[in-house]
């Protein structure tokens, strides 16, 4: 495994700003007020040859009772046990505060490495600071400033003898999607291993319950929740072997995201980072959870969440939570499922399922639906048997023939899988109307039983055959030649 290092500090003293940095990517908010970052957040880390996993978290407070600042202190100290070292971060221009003492006491007993970092240590006002840093008892203070990228020499030659001691694991890797289909390849569905883990992202409205949900998978409390609607800002994402009913662990990497709102009510700034923060989840993973609230489901904001996974090309699993306090459970399912295949045509067959995240109720379904919806979006359907399908499906119903110009489909193929790709050779593609393309492709779906997965068809041009093509037609002078030859 690679070294983790966890940055840790009061809020505001720059620690998203040196995350962002290491991983090379806006990954973070980052904000002039305290108290952005509430959630722990986990990036690929590098510093020239160094590759580590960087933990953000929230800024430490002094808090220990069950109010939010309390909750995240706990989260933060939970990213401290979990770390290889910590990288501790005051804020030189203030200097060492009474708070940072406490915390400097905490992570001495807590931690087995800790770095100490004097940050915003650019130009002589921070001088006075770093000199009292040495105080804190955390051996010499590396001088950063990470807004300007200055002092991370001196930060990589403290962390390379403790990376030393950790074996390295492979960087984590984006989902393969779009993948092309090898006919020679009969391979079965690639199966999700500690290297390379199911990627699933659990979306949907604020206050759905997706922290929630997410922590009683992991079967501890990782993420901040409560009952505040926007507490979750960054997308977080987890690793765990998660066991299904019939007990065997499937590696996954969940991300959970910030609950998305309507377009208009998103106006602060760090709502708005927080939202595309969620869209980049859902390019990230395989499966995409898009969690509802049963009381109130399929509101316009979930069916947008739903429908931009689809065009994204993601598997989908709905699931249906806080379905513990639903009375009348019969009524309420045949209501959801009604309103599921009218307002989600294009997700026709995916599963729907109804979980409880308070008590943990209906996870082995969701469990078994995600590996389901997986295993559909890997799905390979051989050719002979596509082109024996495709003759069957154009004797039932042939395709029109617009502006009297006939249409023909000759052969069919699948090109990709993560989703499934068909590309069908015909004449005219253009002419090819949309609801034709419908009909086959619910054709595809419950024929080959694909269902829920997005599924793309493509067609594509192709002339009659003509024998002649390509050959030199005789000119006018040589059939001259040759006949007045045979008149002589």
């Amino acid at each position: 495994m690679t070294m983790t290092l966890a940055i840790v500090g009061r809020p505001n003293v720059g620690k998203s700003t040196l995350f962002n940095r290491l991983v090379g990517k806006r990954l973070a908010l980052v904000d002039d007020q305290p108290g952005v970052t509430r959630d722990l957040r986990e990036g690929p880390g590098k510093l020239a040859d160094l590759r580590f996993t960087v933990i953000d978290t929230a800024g430490l407070e002094e808090a220990t009772d069950d109010s939010l600042q309390g909750r995240m202190r706990k989260l933060t100290e939970r990213a401290v046990d979990m770390a290889d070292v910590c990288l501790f971060m005051i804020d030189a221009r203030a200097g060492v505060t009474p708070t940072d003492e406490i915390f400097a006491d905490i992570l001495r007993k807590r931690a087995d490495h800790v770095l100490l970092a004097a940050n915003k240590g650019e130009g002589a006002a921070a001088d006075a600071g770093v000199l009292e840093a040495f105080s804190l008892g955390l051996g010499e203070p590396i001088r950063l400033s990470a807004e300007h990228g200055e002092g991370l020499t001196d930060l990589y030659a403290q962390l390379q003898p403790l990376a030393d001691l950790f074996a390295e694991k492979n960087a984590h890797e984006d989902p393969e999607t779009d993948v092309s289909v090898d006919e020679e390849d009969t391979d079965e569905v690639p199966q999700p291993t500690a290297a390379k883990p199911l990627q699933v992202a659990v979306v949907g409205r604020p206050n759905a319950g997706k922290s929630t949900l997410i922590n009683r998978i992991i079967g501890e409390d990782r993420l901040l929740t409560g009952p505040e609607a926007g507490i979750t800002r960054d997308a977080i994402s987890l690793r765990t072997d998660w066991a299904g009913s019939d007990g065997v662990g499937t590696p996954m990497r969940i991300f959970d995201t910030a609950g998305m709102r309507k377009r208009a009510k998103v106006q602060e700034k760090l709502e708005k980072l927080s939202v595309s923060d969620g869209l980049r989840a859902v390019k990230f993973a395989e499966v995409v959870v898009v969690l509802l609230d049963a009381a109130i489901p399929f509101e316009q904001q979930d069916l947008r969440i739903a429908d931009l996974a689809e065009r994204e090309g993601r598997a989908v699993v709905i699931a249906i939570n806080k379905w513990d306090v639903e009375d009348d459970k019969q009524a309420k399912l045949k209501e959801l499922k009604e309103s599921f295949e009218r307002l989600l045509p294009q997700l026709k067959g995916a599963p729907l399922v109804t979980v409880s995240a308070k008590t943990g109720r209906g996870l082995d379904r969701l469990h078994g639906a995600i590996l389901r919806a997986y295993d559909v979006w890997n799905r390979r359907v051989p050719t002979a048997a596509l082109n024996r399908w495709l003759t069957g499906m154009l004797e039932q119903h042939p395709p029109p023939a617009p502006q009297g110009k006939r249409i023909k489909l000759r052969y069919m193929t699948q090109a990709k899988t993560r989703p499934p790709g068909f590309v069908v050779m015909c004449s005219h593609p253009d002419k090819v109307p949309e609801s034709y393309n419908r009909y086959l492709v619910n054709g595809l779906r419950l024929d080959f039983d694909m269902p829920g997965t997005p599924i793309r068809l493509f067609m594509r041009g192709q002339s009659d055959a003509n024998p002649y093509k390509g050959r030199k037609k005789a000119g006018p002078s040589k059939l001259r030649k040759h006949t007045e030859g045979r008149r002589g």
